[in-house]
């Protein structure tokens, strides 16, 4: 006679590294963000426990977070952090694609940076530095569009480098010179 066997149901452990997290120093010029966050994954339930671990030791319990939902495939009504859960909200409309709002019976409000986990390190390092500098004026997603301008005008340069380097201008300023006097030559 077989036994019945019943499936095993193991409760996903959030993520136990650090959060990647810039913040502008208390008591800085105020600016349209307090900082910035580098999420490993657009898993919220993965993500929010290590981020309120930090913040809740520096700014106060975090009661709510709020996101946009163009970058989150699945938003939590709550999620359980150290000692207490967070209630997760979304606006589409009227919240900004790249910023993640937390709120604080402490601090109140913090607005977030959030930086797509995909990103290089040197461009998380530039965007978490930008986002937390006080009284920075830019939104999320301009200094996001601002560093895809950046990274764009220095992969043209590195194109254009390569270019001249293997003979760019000159090799093809042989190879026309050469085509007109072979033509003038008939």
């Amino acid at each position: 006679m077989a036994a019945p066997i019943e499936p095993t149901i193991t409760q996903q452990r959030p993520s136990s590294t650090s959060a990647r997290l810039s913040l502008a120093p208390r008591g800085s010029a105020p600016g349209r963000l307090d900082g910035a966050w580098w999420p490993r994954s657009r898993d919220l339930l993965r993500e929010i426990p290590a981020l309120t671990d930090v913040l809740d030791a520096r700014w106060g319990r975090i009661t709510r977070v709020t996101v946009n939902p163009a970058h989150w495939p699945v938003i939590p009504r709550k999620v359980p952090v150290t000692g207490h859960t967070v209630h997760v909200g979304w606006f589409a409309d009227e919240q900004d694609p790249h910023t993640l709002i937390l709120l604080s019976y402490t601090v109140g409000r913090l607005d977030l940076l959030v930086i797509p986990p995909e990103t290089e390190p040197s461009a998380a390092a530039r965007l978490m530095a930008a986002a937390a500098a006080p009284g920075n004026s830019r939104t999320a997603s301009g200094l996001l569009a601002d560093e895809a301008m950046s990274h764009d005008a220095t992969d043209a340069r590195n194109l254009e480098e390569e270019w001249e380097t293997e003979g760019g201008a000159a090799s093809a300023a042989g190879s026309a010179s050469g085509l007109s006097s072979a033509r003038r030559g008939r």
